[in-house]
């Protein structure tokens, strides 16, 4: 299974499948798209309107990650269900997070 996110020199890009409107902020783990890559699965209460959703999920990533607000950004897909995150720091601790939080 390839890993829902890819390091960089000043943090990773993680995949992330948003459902908002959920009935609560939470990770589902990770899930294998048609075309076979892996994106980790999220759901928000916040609305697709005026961003709500995306920064709901940045809150959410960051809480996660232990990361402060500040260093998760979307780098793509801000108006798809399909986002990539930016998400500034220790790559090497950052990918440990991230497949923590995978096989919870």
């Amino acid at each position: 299974m390839s890993a829902p996110f890819r390091t960089r020199n000043d943090g990773v890009d993680l995949f992330v499948r948003l459902t908002p409107k959920a009935a609560m902020d939470r990770l589902e783990g990770i899930e294998i798209s048609a075309d076979g890559r892996s994106h980790l699965k999220a759901r928000v209460r916040a609305v697709p309107e005026n961003g709500a959703a995306n920064q709901a999920l940045e809150r959410l990533v960051a809480k996660a990650l232990g990361v402060p607000a500040s260093a998760v950004s979307i780098t793509a897909g801000g108006t798809a269900r399909l986002k990539t995150l930016r998400i500034s720091g220790d790559p090497a601790a950052l990918a440990r997070s991230i497949e923590l939080l995978s096989s919870a």
